[in-house]
Protein backbone atom coordinates (compact mmCIF):
# COMPACT_ATOMS: atom_id res chain seq x y z
CA UNK A 1 0.00 0.00 0.00
CA UNK A 2 1.55 3.28 -1.10
CA UNK A 3 1.11 5.97 1.55
CA UNK A 4 3.09 8.90 0.08
CA UNK A 5 4.31 10.08 -3.28
CA UNK A 6 7.72 8.74 -4.20
CA UNK A 7 10.58 11.23 -3.90
CA UNK A 8 13.23 11.61 -6.58
CA UNK A 9 15.91 10.87 -3.96
CA UNK A 10 16.18 9.23 -0.55
CA UNK A 11 16.37 12.04 2.05
CA UNK A 12 17.79 9.65 4.66
CA UNK A 13 20.61 8.56 2.36
CA UNK A 14 21.25 12.21 1.43
CA UNK A 15 21.36 13.19 5.11
CA UNK A 16 23.96 10.48 5.77
CA UNK A 17 26.19 11.85 3.00
CA UNK A 18 25.79 15.41 4.29
CA UNK A 19 26.37 14.26 7.87
CA UNK A 20 29.67 12.64 6.93
CA UNK A 21 30.70 15.63 4.80
CA UNK A 22 29.86 18.07 7.61
CA UNK A 23 31.13 16.20 10.68
CA UNK A 24 33.49 13.68 9.09
CA UNK A 25 32.85 10.81 11.49
CA UNK A 26 32.85 7.38 9.90
CA UNK A 27 30.24 5.41 11.88
CA UNK A 28 27.87 8.21 12.92
CA UNK A 29 26.29 8.77 9.47
CA UNK A 30 25.46 5.08 9.09
CA UNK A 31 24.06 4.90 12.63
CA UNK A 32 21.97 8.03 12.00
CA UNK A 33 20.73 6.70 8.64
CA UNK A 34 19.86 3.32 10.12
CA UNK A 35 18.02 4.77 13.13
CA UNK A 36 16.17 7.25 10.93
CA UNK A 37 15.23 4.45 8.52
CA UNK A 38 13.79 2.41 11.40
CA UNK A 39 11.69 5.40 12.45
CA UNK A 40 10.50 5.98 8.87
CA UNK A 41 9.58 2.31 8.40
CA UNK A 42 7.58 2.49 11.62
CA UNK A 43 5.66 5.49 10.22
CA UNK A 44 5.00 3.68 6.94
CA UNK A 45 3.86 0.47 8.63
CA UNK A 46 1.57 2.26 11.08
CA UNK A 47 -0.03 4.26 8.26
CA UNK A 48 -0.59 1.06 6.26
CA UNK A 49 -1.95 -0.86 9.26
CA UNK A 50 -4.29 1.97 10.22
CA UNK A 51 -5.59 2.13 6.64
CA UNK A 52 -6.14 -1.63 6.57
CA UNK A 53 -7.95 -1.57 9.92
CA UNK A 54 -10.04 1.56 9.24
CA UNK A 55 -12.93 -0.60 7.98
CA UNK A 56 -13.28 -1.88 11.57
CA UNK A 57 -12.86 1.61 13.07
CA UNK A 58 -9.57 0.46 14.63
CA UNK A 59 -6.11 1.92 14.86
CA UNK A 60 -3.18 -0.45 15.14
CA UNK A 61 -2.75 0.17 18.90
CA UNK A 62 -6.43 -0.66 19.51
CA UNK A 63 -6.09 -3.74 17.30
CA UNK A 64 -3.02 -4.82 19.31
CA UNK A 65 -5.09 -4.50 22.47
CA UNK A 66 -7.80 -6.77 21.03
CA UNK A 67 -5.19 -9.31 19.95
CA UNK A 68 -3.60 -9.25 23.41
CA UNK A 69 -6.97 -10.00 25.00
CA UNK A 70 -7.69 -12.68 22.38
CA UNK A 71 -4.39 -14.39 23.20
CA UNK A 72 -5.04 -14.35 26.95
CA UNK A 73 -6.35 -17.60 28.47
CA UNK A 74 -9.75 -16.23 29.44
CA UNK A 75 -10.08 -13.18 27.16
CA UNK A 76 -9.48 -10.90 30.12
CA UNK A 77 -6.49 -9.20 31.72
CA UNK A 78 -5.89 -6.73 34.53
CA UNK A 79 -5.35 -3.23 33.20
CA UNK A 80 -1.83 -3.18 34.66
CA UNK A 81 -0.94 -6.24 32.57
CA UNK A 82 -2.51 -4.70 29.43
CA UNK A 83 -0.16 -1.71 29.70
CA UNK A 84 2.84 -3.88 30.53
CA UNK A 85 2.32 -6.30 27.64
CA UNK A 86 1.60 -3.53 25.14
CA UNK A 87 4.69 -1.72 26.49
CA UNK A 88 2.77 1.54 26.95
CA UNK A 89 2.17 3.90 29.87
CA UNK A 90 -0.83 2.91 32.06
CA UNK A 91 -2.65 6.06 30.96
CA UNK A 92 -2.31 5.01 27.31
CA UNK A 93 -3.59 1.51 28.12
CA UNK A 94 -6.60 3.00 29.87
CA UNK A 95 -7.29 5.27 26.90
CA UNK A 96 -7.09 2.33 24.46
CA UNK A 97 -9.44 0.19 26.54
CA UNK A 98 -11.92 3.04 27.08
CA UNK A 99 -12.07 3.64 23.33
CA UNK A 100 -12.58 -0.09 22.66
CA UNK A 101 -15.25 -0.17 25.36
CA UNK A 102 -17.10 2.71 23.66
CA UNK A 103 -17.04 0.64 20.45
CA UNK A 104 -18.44 -2.42 22.23
CA UNK A 105 -15.25 -4.43 21.64
CA UNK A 106 -14.17 -4.56 25.29
CA UNK A 107 -15.84 -4.39 28.70
CA UNK A 108 -14.23 -3.18 31.89
CA UNK A 109 -15.23 -5.12 34.99
CA UNK A 110 -14.02 -5.11 38.59
CA UNK A 111 -11.14 -7.49 39.23
CA UNK A 112 -12.35 -10.05 41.81
CA UNK A 113 -8.72 -10.71 42.83
CA UNK A 114 -7.96 -7.02 43.42
CA UNK A 115 -10.67 -4.84 44.96
CA UNK A 116 -9.22 -1.68 43.41
CA UNK A 117 -8.29 -3.15 40.02
CA UNK A 118 -10.14 -3.47 36.75
CA UNK A 119 -10.13 -6.21 34.14
CA UNK A 120 -10.36 -5.57 30.40
CA UNK A 121 -12.56 -8.27 28.85
CA UNK A 122 -12.90 -8.81 25.11
CA UNK A 123 -16.48 -9.11 23.82
CA UNK A 124 -17.71 -11.31 20.94
CA UNK A 125 -17.76 -8.29 18.58
CA UNK A 126 -14.20 -7.52 19.74
CA UNK A 127 -13.08 -11.07 18.91
CA UNK A 128 -14.70 -10.78 15.48
CA UNK A 129 -12.99 -7.41 14.80
CA UNK A 130 -9.63 -8.87 15.91
CA UNK A 131 -10.09 -11.89 13.62
CA UNK A 132 -11.11 -9.82 10.62
CA UNK A 133 -8.33 -7.31 11.23
CA UNK A 134 -5.78 -10.10 11.51
CA UNK A 135 -6.89 -11.53 8.17
CA UNK A 136 -6.45 -8.10 6.55
CA UNK A 137 -2.94 -7.67 7.97
CA UNK A 138 -1.89 -11.23 7.09
CA UNK A 139 -3.18 -10.78 3.52
CA UNK A 140 -1.09 -7.60 3.29
CA UNK A 141 2.01 -9.41 4.57
CA UNK A 142 2.14 -7.02 7.53
CA UNK A 143 3.72 -4.51 5.17
CA UNK A 144 6.83 -6.65 4.79
CA UNK A 145 6.06 -8.52 1.58
CA UNK A 146 9.11 -6.89 -0.04
CA UNK A 147 11.32 -9.06 2.18
CA UNK A 148 11.92 -12.79 1.88
CA UNK A 149 11.14 -15.09 4.80
CA UNK A 150 14.82 -15.33 5.82
CA UNK A 151 15.17 -11.54 5.54
CA UNK A 152 12.19 -11.05 7.88
CA UNK A 153 13.79 -13.47 10.38
CA UNK A 154 17.11 -11.62 10.16
CA UNK A 155 15.47 -8.21 10.51
CA UNK A 156 13.61 -9.40 13.61
CA UNK A 157 16.85 -10.79 15.05
CA UNK A 158 18.71 -7.53 14.46
CA UNK A 159 15.95 -5.36 15.89
CA UNK A 160 15.64 -7.68 18.88
CA UNK A 161 19.37 -7.21 19.48
CA UNK A 162 18.86 -3.43 19.60
CA UNK A 163 15.92 -3.87 22.00
CA UNK A 164 18.02 -6.12 24.26
CA UNK A 165 20.81 -3.56 24.21
CA UNK A 166 18.37 -0.93 25.46
CA UNK A 167 17.10 -3.20 28.24
CA UNK A 168 13.64 -3.56 26.66
CA UNK A 169 13.68 -7.37 26.91
CA UNK A 170 16.01 -10.10 28.09
CA UNK A 171 17.89 -12.21 25.55
CA UNK A 172 15.69 -15.02 24.19
CA UNK A 173 17.86 -17.70 25.77
CA UNK A 174 17.29 -16.08 29.21
CA UNK A 175 13.50 -15.82 28.87
CA UNK A 176 11.16 -18.27 30.57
Amino acid sequence: MKTTRRLAFDPIRRAAVLWERTWGTASAPQSMATATSVMRVQQLLLAEFDALLAEFDLTFPRFETLVLLTFSREGRLPMSIVGERLMVHPTSATSLVRRLEAQGYVERVPNPDDGRGTLAVITPPGREAAERGMRRLVDAGFGLSGLTGPERVELFRLLEKVRIGHGDVRPAEAQD
